[in-house]
This record gives C-alpha cells, structure tokens and sequence, in this order.
C-alpha cells in the first residue's frame, strides 16, 4: 500500500489542479516535498506546465483588464488575512519547520511577522495615493490642473525562496493585493506548502476573488515560462544574485525587481560593546542555518580586541542547540539539502586549507546537521569572504583602524545591509556614510529588519525596496493627467 502524501492542488484561476499529478505514472507530473532533517515526506504538489502558467496569466491578466478593486475592499481582504494568520500562527509556524528545516522559535518568529507585513499592505492599501502639479508654476501651464494617478502595473510575476516561504511571499503578494495587481506566484519547488496554505487562506476564507492570486508549483526550469511571458507586466523576485540578475537581462522590456544575495560585515570597535555584538552575531550567523541573505558572515574586529572576541563568540556558538527543527530547544537544524551541505562544507575546508583557523564547528551531526562554524584570520581573497556562504559560517578577521574595516567591508560584489558596533557617534557617522549599502545598522547586526523598512541593496545585491509601502510604488505607474483649470 502506498504511503504518499495526498496532492496539495495548486490555485489558478477558479480552479484547485492537481490533474498532473493524478494522471503521472511515473512521477514527473509531483513535486515531492521532503522533510531537510530528516528525509520524511511532508507533502506532494502538482508539477506544473507551461500551459499552467499560461492559464494562470490569462486569469490573471483577464482580472487585470476587470479593473482593481475598491481600495477599502483590498484592504479589508488583507486585514483579514492578518487575522486569519495571527489566529493559525502556530499551525503556519509547523508547516514551516517541517518543509524547510527552520528550528520552530525561528518559524514562530516567521509567522508573527508575516502578520505584520499584511498589516502594513492594508495601511498601504488605504492610504496610497498620487500627487498634484503645479501647471501653472510655468507660463505653458497657466489655466491648467495637473495630477498624478497611481496605477496598477498589471500581472505580478512573484518568484520567491525556500527560506522564508510565508514571510516574503507576504512581502510580495501582500502589496500587490494592496495597490490592485492580480499575481501569479511561483514558490520554491523545495517550500510550496506554506505558499498554498496561505492562497487558501486569502482565497477560500478571506473572499479574495479567484483570479487575482494563482499559485503554480512549477520546478525551477519552467519559471522561464513565466518570465518570459507577454503578458506578464513585473517579475518580483528574491534569490541568488546569478539567477535575478540572468532574468534581468531576460526580460530587458519588463520591470524586474531584485532582492539578491549578500555576505554581511560588521565592524566591531575598541570601543563598542564586544560581548552586545557577540551574543548578537551567536544568534544572527547561525538562525536558520545562516541561510539568510542578511545572514552574518563576515566579522571585522579590531586587532586589540579580535582574541578575546572570537573567544567569547566561540563559547556562545558552543551553547546552540543543534537537531530536531520541530524541538522548541533547537537553535540551528539541517540545510535546505544534503548538496547545499558539501558545498557549505567544500567553502569551509578551502578557508582551513588556505590558512584560516577553525575555532569551532566544522563537522557533521550525527543526524547530519552541519555544526555552527566560526573560522578566525579568514582573509579578504578566500571564498568564505567573497561569495555568499549561505549556510552556518561566521569568518572573523582582524583590522588597525576604522578606515581599514570600511574598505573591508565594501570590498565585495554585494551590498545589502551591514552592521558597525561602537560607542562614538562620529565614528558610526562615518560608517554610515562610507560603508556602501542599502542599509547600514548601528550597534546591530545586519540581520536585523523591520517588515515596513525599506529593505534592499546596491550593486550584485538588488535594484528595488521591499517593505509594503515601498514594494507598492514599484507595482504602480505614475498616470499623469492634465484637467482644464
């Protein structure tokens, strides 16, 4: 007797699919959705086609041509939305540690800030609005009356990540809900539970009409289909940098927005709170693996201070709990895969092998969970400096002086968030004007966000501002029109 898992059907349209899956002998039409820890299967979803995603963009765009909502009704649908969220948080919270790996306190976290973002979308939804133009501010313009409209841009092409599979689909479809735009949402092939069981939240229990979120649980190869798609207005994508920045150069006529990947200094001065940043950075290079693009990795610490401070993140490393994601005591758990696992531990042994030292960390569970790694005197030219780790590696190295640190920092291809501890406001000041990204945190880690911020980075590391009312202004265009004064 089989012990498969039912197949969760994909939303498109006003339809539940999961014909592909019924009708495949052999698999290729089901996406097997495993457990990170331990291999058990968690949950099954139609693999979909290109003609899903033609379907999916039709209901989509034919939503679209319909006209938006009234803005009190999107905004009544998301609010709704929080409710139903805040009151199944727990239940949103299993779904995600059971799929991705991410220990439970961190899934918890994940859905009460999920919360949050809907909360800020119906904000958004019931204040976002144009501008006027002073016409007659030039003599062309006398006996005219001009302002701006904010439009919706049509179909949302919402490609999102296994790390945080709630939160930042939020962050997507929350705020294209908010200003009007029907979405056709593509989760990670790994984490397409929780991007469902939200779509039944908003669509079967909130009365968001069908048409205006569809979800296609496609593998990776055809979301080209989506992208290239005609009548796909805005892609919206968070993910690797090679990935984003290839679908950029994809779709030169679409407005793509990026939010990309990372390898987050902080500084630590003399003078700063070096016990405040360690215990920080304990937490925030190893929450969910480090598989964080604002994940701690890279760690400049004064040469006066670096001995003491690497021993006493080193012992606060030692303390995490590492093991079971549905256990409330666990700190850190597996990785999105065993392959993630070998690369992770390939950067680790190229740092060892060029001269790092491992102070901690380095070996494998016996349940196969890579510890929480932190390596000392990595050096600028080494991988574990120069690429995105994503996974449990904090790499600290030494410096003589603040300006050094900076160049430190920003010698890199990203640019997301970093993080300066000191006590002095004008060296935090000089920091935040040199250090060059898109956010820069004083006496915090990089880690750290608040849902309405405006969240994203420079260079290799994105072209856009998350945070609902940011992600808003890249949904709408600016309708100018000119009225007789």
């Amino acid at each position: 007797m089989s012990t498969s898992s039912p197949v969760t059907p994909m939303r498109i349209g006003d339809q539940q699919v999961t014909d592909h899956a019924a009708d495949s002998s052999d698999g290729a039409g089901v996406i097997v959705v495993s457990s990170p820890y331990d291999g058990h299967e968690v949950g099954r979803v139609p693999a979909a086609t290109p003609a899903d995603i033609d379907t999916a963009v039709a209901a989509a765009s034919a939503r679209h041509h319909e006209g938006p909502l009234p803005a009190h009704q999107r905004a009544s649908i998301i609010e709704a939305a929080a409710d139903s969220l805040e009151a199944r948080a727990d239940y949103f919270a299993q779904l995600i540690a059971l799929e991705s790996a991410k220990p439970i306190r961190t899934a918890r976290a994940e859905a009460n800030r999920a919360v949050d973002t809907f909360r800020f979308a119906a904000a958004t939804a019931r204040t976002l609005t144009g501008e006027m133009v002073n016409l007659d501010a030039s003599q062309v313009g006398q006996g005219k009356v001009g302002f701006v409209l904010r439009v919706p841009v049509g179909v949302v092409a919402a490609i999102t990540p296994f790390n945080f599979p709630l939160n930042l689909v939020a962050h997507k479809v929350a705020p294209a809900i908010a200003v009007g735009c029907p979405v056709v949402l593509k989760p990670a092939s790994a984490t397409p539970l929780t991007a469902l069981a939200l779509a039944e939240v908003l669509i079967d229990e909130c009365q968001l009409p069908a048409g205006w979120l569809n979800v296609v649980t496609c593998r990776g190869a055809t979301a080209q289909h989506l992208v290239m798609h005609p009548d796909v207005a805005l892609i919206t994508f968070t993910g690797s940098a090679e990935v984003g920045w290839a679908i950029r150069a994809q779709a030169p006529r679409k407005r793509v927005s990026l939010e990309l990947g990372n390898n987050a200094p902080v500084i630590i001065e003399p003078d700063g709170d070096m016990r405040l940043a360690a215990a920080k950075i304990a937490v925030a290079g190893f929450s969910h693996a480090g598989q964080s693009c604002i994940s701690v990795q890279r760690v400049l610490v004064h040469e006066t201070i670096v001995d003491d401070f690497v021993d006493v993140l080193a012992g606060l490393v030692d303390e995490l709990v590492v093991g079971d994601p549905l256990d409330p005591r666990t700190d850190v758990s597996a990785l999105i895969d065993q392959g993630e696992r070998s690369r992770v531990l390939e950067v680790i042994s190229l740092a060892t092998e060029g001269g790092a030292r491992l102070v901690t960390g380095g070996t494998v569970t016996e349940d196969g969970i890579l510890r929480p790694t932190v390596l000392s005197n990595v050096r600028p030219e080494m991988e574990v400096c120069r690429t995105e780790v994503f996974g449990p590696v904090v790499g600290v190295q030494s410096y003589s002086s603040l300006d050094e640190a900076i160049d430190l920092a920003n010698d890199t291809r990203y640019g997301l968030q970093a993080g300066v501890f000191t006590a002095r406001i004008d060296k935090a000041m000089r920091a935040v004007r040199a250090l060059s990204y898109g956010g820069v945190m004083v006496n915090e880690v990089p880690t750290w966000r608040a849902d309405q911020m405006p969240y994203g980075g420079v260079r290799d590391s994105g072209n856009t501002r998350e945070g609902p009312a940011y992600s808003a202004l890249e949904m709408t265009e600016r309708r100018l029109v000119v009225w007789p004064g």
